[in-house]
């Protein structure tokens, strides 16, 4: 049976790929994508999708870009398009999100919040849906401590960040449909650049590290951020791709939320450890208090000259496990599985080393 997908966020990198990764697994299956792009963006996304179907030699008709914005009602879509592709719509894969760690409140709230009320509330009306696959995040868990399971969600937490709080919020929105509309709820750990070629299109999350390595390798010695006990989940978003491209077509995946984290992570001193022997050749010395380090970072010139935001550092101190119990069995017998970290960090050091001073892939730190 043909089926129909929807996506929002395009042409944003894991949209993007996303498509890549469908199309490789389920081509066969799938009729027709509508991706949803902002209207000052669609210029961009036209220019991807032509990019993508020449190079597969794809049906030129397979993707169809409909202007809109989540932050609207009913998706701020023509009303007589919405009205034609919401008879046929199977799939719907929400991406569209702010994650930035620094985002202001009322931003975070529009984007994250009201727009997946709006995307849940436009799923709610199709005829024919088959699958509602959100993208949520591992650290809707805020600042709890000790471990997390996948099955949890609202345990009186508290958030380190305007971004954390305002997932935990729009996932509260996408459960409360999961008794009626087959949903997936994936959550990734901090995605990183590709396992195996080290692409990405932006230097956030471990990213931080390498700039502030890169600023600081002539000082003397590079000390250690914190005492390095609590675990750094980064997973390569090639992992993520494949495992939401299965986990969200296969019937097991339906009404289970996923952790797509690292299922033997290393301590963040065990990473300052790796990433320093293998971008500068030695390993720090010392210790600095997380506090004294953020400290400087609050201020606009070091955190631009750095290019690394002080919310990063929060990441230092919080005692979080993350059980991936139930994403381990679902992928069982798949092929697919999540790499050591360590085998991932030479490509990732390769391509930063080559595109470091892209000045398009650092974020836009203010």
């Amino acid at each position: 049976m043909q089926n129909t997908v929807f996506i929002t966020g395009y042409p944003g990198f894991l949209a993007s790929s996303l498509i890549r990764q469908l199309l490789n697994d389920h081509k066969e299956d799938i009729e027709k994508i509508y991706v949803l792009s902002l209207p000052h963006l669609e210029a961009v996304a036209k220019k991807e999708i032509n990019h993508m179907l020449q190079a597969s030699a794809l049906p030129q008709d397979l993707i169809t870009i409909l202007k809109g914005d989540i932050t609207e009602p009913d998706l701020a879509m023509d009303h007589q398009v919405k009205q034609q592709i919401e008879q046929s719509v199977t799939h719907v894969f929400h991406l569209a999100a702010i994650y930035d760690l620094a985002v202001p409140k009322t931003q975070a709230y529009q984007v994250n919040v009201n727009g997946t009320a709006h995307v849940t509330a436009w799923v709610k009306s199709l005829p024919k849906i088959k699958r509602y696959v959100y993208f949520s995040t591992a650290y809707v868990s805020g600042m709890r401590e000790g471990k997390i399971f996948e099955h949890e969600l609202d345990m009186g937490q508290s958030f380190r960040n305007h971004y954390e709080h305002t997932k935990f919020q729009a996932e509260k929105i996408v459960r409360q449909v999961m008794q009626h509309i087959p949903t997936t709820i994936i959550r990734p750990g901090i995605v990183k650049g590709h396992a195996k070629t080290g692409k990405t299109i932006k230097f956030d999350g471990l990213y931080f590290m390498l700039n502030l390595l890169d600023k600081l390798e002539k000082m003397p010695f590079i000390p250690f951020i914190g005492d390095g006990a609590p675990e750094g989940n980064f997973v390569p978003y090639d992992y993520v791709l494949e495992a939401t491209s299965y986990l969200s077509w296969n019937d097991i995946g339906a009404g289970k939320t996923y952790h797509l984290t690292d299922p033997n992570p290393y301590s963040m001193r065990e990473i300052q450890s790796m990433v320093s022997l293998f971008y500068l050749g030695k390993l720090p010395k010392g210790q600095l208090p997380v506090q004294l380090v953020k400290a400087p970072l609050l201020l606009s010139p070091i955190r631009k000259w750095l290019k690394a935001e002080p919310e990063a550092m929060d990441y230092f101190l919080i005692h979080s496990s993350y059980d991936c119990s139930q994403t381990l069995a679902d992928l069982e017998g798949s092929g697919i599985q999540c790499p050591d970290l360590k085998n991932t960090l030479q490509p990732m050091i390769d391509y930063y080393r080559k595109y470091k001073h892209d000045y398009t892939k650092q974020l836009d730190i203010k």
